[in-house]
């Protein structure tokens, strides 16, 4: 909500498995650290070990689950029990497509434990937005067998570079009035006169664009999101000659991810979400994604741990 963005934009891969874990690969799970606030899409079995192991904490703010196979949320009802025994008491955010707030609820109140802190549920449809300081999530509907979304996180624009070299040649002193100046505001100087910031700072600069497929079959409103988007991450459970399955099941190829990768013009692509088949040989998804994709590809692994600088 606020407009400077953000300095710290990290992901690290919890779980890459498509349906079950394998020796290699976890259930789905991504943490995203966005300055001071952690976040969870999706929260797969096992997810709160792999958070342990990869030492992402556990001040999770939000979950954001991209739709309600088991593979992608059962792991909430272990992680909500941690967090009550490390004593937490803010509130936990839970955010997912219908019907998340009957599903969430039924899994957040399995067992005998109660929480020491509240849990809020959330339904999101295609378009919904969730705005949090420096950055929005928005829902974005997808095509899988049952209702599920992709999320874009979209950074705020963020305030042009200060010239510090003009700034001293018009006499501005240094200190406070800087700061002022670079968040937008004219000021006037102890000599009287009045500086506004567009004479000392540079044309406001885009935020990065992170858009996260959940699962899905390519289509068309992933590629309208994913447009000039900083990373794409999407889905790739099967390699080209599992291609009726794909369809059957409404998963994507590794190629299919790369062509929406490419009609949208995204600058980097990462594929995860794999079947066992390709568990611990995923080079074959990655050859037919780049005979598709020619800007930066991979395939993530658990522990995958991914900086995205920032604009200029």
């Amino acid at each position: 909500m606020g407009s400077a963005g953000m300095s710290i934009l990290r992901l690290t891969f919890l779980g890459t498995s498509a349906a079950q874990p394998t020796l290699h690969r976890n259930l789905s799970g991504l943490a995203v650290k966005a300055d001071s606030d952690l976040l969870l899409f999706d929260c797969g079995e096992g997810s709160q070990r792999q958070m342990v192991r990869y030492g992402t904490g556990f001040t999770v703010d939000a979950v954001f689950f991209t739709h309600f196979h088991a593979d992608h949320y059962l792991g909430i009802i272990g992680f909500l029990r941690t967090l009550g025994m490390m004593g937490r008491e803010t509130p936990v955010q839970l955010y997912g497509p219908p019907p998340a707030r009957r599903l969430l609820h039924q899994a957040v109140h399995l067992g005998v434990e109660s929480l020491s802190f509240a849990v809020e549920f959330h339904e999101l449809r295609d378009g919904d937005k969730v705005e949090r300081r420096g950055y929005t999530v928005q829902a974005v509907g997808v095509d899988h067998r049952i209702n599920a979304l992709g999320y874009v996180l979209q950074e705020d624009e963020r305030p042009g570079k200060f010239n510090l070299e003009k700034a001293r040649a018009m006499g501005i002193p240094s200190g406070p009035i800087y700061g002022q100046l670079q968040r937008g505001e004219t000021v006037t100087l102890p000599d009287g006169r009045t500086i506004h910031p567009d004479e000392v700072v540079g044309d406001t600069r885009p935020g990065r664009r992170l858009v996260i497929s959940g699962d899905t079959r390519p289509c068309q409103s992933l590629v309208r999101a994913a447009k000039d988007a900083d990373l794409l991450i999407h889905e790739s459970t099967f390699s080209d000659d599992e291609q009726a399955r794909a369809q059957e099941t409404r998963h994507s190829t590794a190629r299919e991810a790369a062509q929406v990768a490419r009609e949208a013009g995204a600058k980097r692509l990462i594929l995860t979400h794999l079947s066992s088949r390709h568990d611990t040989d995923p080079s074959r998804l990655l050859t037919q994604a780049r005979e598709e994709y020619k800007g930066p590809v991979e395939v993530a692994y658990d522990g995958l741990t991914v900086e995205l600088p920032l604009r200029d």
